[in-house]
């Protein structure tokens, strides 16, 4: 029977299940990818289980997102890291080696390997050909002691690309155009299978921008073929011998359809503040601009910087703009100075940062109140900047450097007219630097079990939670709209995330860009308490502490219309129930400080879909989605005290 490219790479790692869609099946994992906001937790859920060595064939530990060293929490952190990745058998990439995704694609991802990161932008991997999927760091750790990751079986989407990009026009306005014409919910329960003759003008770097936005459509995850373009780079990265050629039978089929023709894009760009706020740049133009921002695992590539330096060759940027570069990895940095487009950058005003995730998360590159920031990046939620009242708009590298000339949001294609300046079309090295010099190996298994873990004083354990009660009785804190992201749920930034591994202490910053009074009114409670939200409550980034820091105050159930699928698996992991509305009108009706009431719990989970609740006096039918693996994790309190209970 035909397959797909999807399809291939799932049956050959299904360990159990059937591939019907929306049925949940287990997956055989070989790599994992964990950074330091999100692998703290990771380690410390390897060392709660006891765990000697990972079972992977490779798990990588990277330092890409708080590497301000501020005060003495990221350095404490980055060393327990390292000794955890001894301890347990990763590798280890130190702090300025690079962005976890495009390091990973470079040095380590392979054709036809399965891979699960606590990133939610994981997904980029899939570039190669690969089955790469965000989850929460719980799985991953699960992963790492050798179990399958068990997921929904997602409708595959193909996506038949054709024509040629015109000039100005790259690879982040594909995906946006994705995102303009689906929002950011299109893409859950599937994974999007790009395919057809257009994928010969994309390289793998380009389609790595592609996959890696992937996430913002809420997808399960993006593939590629592994073609001749994957050939191509895995030879220019020093990695022949890894490529294998994966492409989709003839006469394969797919779930859903849809078709974009290359050649009929223009430049796009995400309006504050939701990547699927997509318009032509044509219609905004004449914004004015204060802020510019290259990098990002959404544009790591050589490329994506050097048609930013071609541009500005010559030029100065405009006065009232701050033009800021990351470098995604000093690979990346090598080749922009042995190109001479590290220079031209200088030259033209921007300034150069250390190569990491930076603004992306919020940790530095903050912009000024209310002023539009043009950013490369894959997210502008509310506030993700490091400003409140931020105005974040997200862009390719072509529109960014056009309004680093001109001050406003300007389509490119008119930069020709303006400023005499013709598209760049940067030649990049037959083979790219490389240097792995901060990718330190891990040791033999007889050396790790000597390694101790190096915790600093704001490192502190995992908080052990209780079984769920058969009965809640409960008041709902907050009733929220829809899309809430976790970025409102647990912040990210740079007064944020050095607390990442001190649940006590992040957990007096959730939801406090919803309501600030949440973390005071929670601790205030007995008992517990319901949280409330519409549509795709939790979209965005993979961070179980927006699970566990509120799971931490108290929240025992989340009311929705419906989920992101990250965070609703990482909901049942910590023991939070996840249930969902029947009708649109309950949740309407829904105010704060209802109190909600959730009878007979044990038997309406095991015994079906179903559960009768009250909500502020008012008869209401809920149901849940959870398989029977689930309902035992989220009735035991959680998946690590259920394996405690096997143990």
């Amino acid at each position: 029977m035909s397959q797909n490219v999807a399809q291939k790479l799932i049956s050959s790692h299904l360990v159990e299940g059937t591939m019907t869609p929306g049925e949940e099946i287990a997956v055989k994992v070989d790599q994992t990818l964990t950074q330091d906001a999100t692998g703290t937790m990771v380690m410390l859920e390897l060392e709660a289980m006891g765990l000697d060595r990972i079972q992977t064939e490779l798990s990588v530990q990277y330092v890409d997102h708080n590497l301000l060293q501020t005060d003495e929490k990221n350095p404490d952190d980055h060393l327990f890291l390292q000794s955890a990745a001894q301890r347990f058998g990763l590798w280890f990439s130190k702090a300025g080696n690079g962005v976890s995704h495009p390091v990973h694609q470079s040095r380590f991802g392979r054709p036809g390997a399965t891979m699960i990161g606590s990133d939610s932008h994981t997904c980029a991997a899939g570039a190669l050909g690969m089955l790469a999927i965000g989850v929460g760091g719980l799985e991953v750790a699960m992963a790492m002691a050798g179990q399958p990751l068990y997921v929904s079986m997602p409708e595959v989407w193909g996506v038949e690309l054709t024509g040629e990009l015109p000039d100005w026009v790259s690879a982040k306005d594909v995906v946006l155009e994705m995102l303009r014409r689906h929002d950011v919910k299109g893409g859950v329960g599937r994974v999007i299978e790009y395919h057809g003759p257009g994928l010969k003008g994309l390289t793998a770097m380009d389609r790595h921008v592609i996959a890696n936005m992937g996430a913002e459509l809420g997808a399960t995850t993006s593939i590629f073929p592994a073609d001749d373009a994957v050939r191509d780079y895995l030879d220019a990265v020093g990695r022949p011998d890894d490529f294998q050629r994966i492409e989709a039978d003839d006469g394969a089929t797919y779930d859903v359809e849809e078709h974009i023709d290359l050649s009929s894009l223009e430049p796009l760009i995400a309006k504050p503040s939701s990547p699927g706020n997509v318009v032509p740049v044509a219609e905004v133009e004449d914004e004015d601009v204060f802020q510019v921002v290259v990098g990002s695992s959404a544009n790591p590539g050589l490329r994506d910087f050097a048609v930013v330096a071609e541009t500005l060759h010559g030029q100065q940027t405009h006065p009232q703009v701050s033009v800021d570069a990351n470098p995604t990895s000093r690979e990346v940095l090598a080749d922009l100075i042995a190109g001479g487009w590290l220079t031209s950058l200088v030259s033209a005003g921007a300034r150069i940062h250390q190569s990491g995730c930076m603004g992306c998360i919020g940790m530095g590159q903050a912009p000024a109140t209310g002023r539009n920031s043009l950013r490369t990046m894959p997210r502008n939620f509310p506030g993700r900047s490091g400003t409140e009242e931020d105005a974040v708009w997200l862009c390719s590298p072509e529109t960014a450097a056009a309004a680093a000339l001109t001050g406003k949001i300007t389509d490119p294609r008119t930069l020709g007219e303006s400023h005499g300046i013709d598209c760049p079309k940067p030649k990049m090295p037959e083979k790219y630097s490389v240097n792995d010099d901060m990718l330190l190996p891990p040791p033999e298994k007889e050396e790790s079990l000597q390694v101790e873990l190096v915790k600093g004083p704001n490192i502190s354990s995992l908080p052990e939670f209780e079984p769920l009660d058969d009965r809640l009785e409960a008041p709902a804190l907050l009733v929220m709209g829809d899309n809430v992201s976790t970025d409102e749920i647990m912040p990210a930034g740079s007064r944020v995330l050095p607390y990442r591994s001190n649940i006590p202490k992040i957990s007096e910053f959730s939801f406090t860009r919803i309501d600030p009074s949440y973390p005071e009114r929670a601790g205030q409670v007995d008992g517990g308490h319901v949280v409330i939200a519409g549509d795709n409550y939790g979209q965005g980034s993979s961070r179980e502490h927006a699970v566990i820091a509120p799971r931490y105050l108290g929240l025992r159930a989340v009311i929705a219309k419906s989920f992101a699928r990250i965070h609703w698996q990482n909901l049942a992991n910590f023991g939070i129930l996840a249930l969902q509305f029947d009708d649109d009108a309950d949740y309407e009706a829904a105010q704060q400080g209802d109190v909600v009431v959730l009878e007979d719990l044990r038997n309406a989970l095991t015994g079906g879909r179903t559960v009768k609740a009250t909500i502020g006096g008012r008869e209401t039918t809920l149901h849940h989605s959870l398989s029977e693996r689930q309902v035992e994790m989220v009735l035991a309190g959680g998946r690590i005290p259920l394996t405690a209970q096997s143990v």
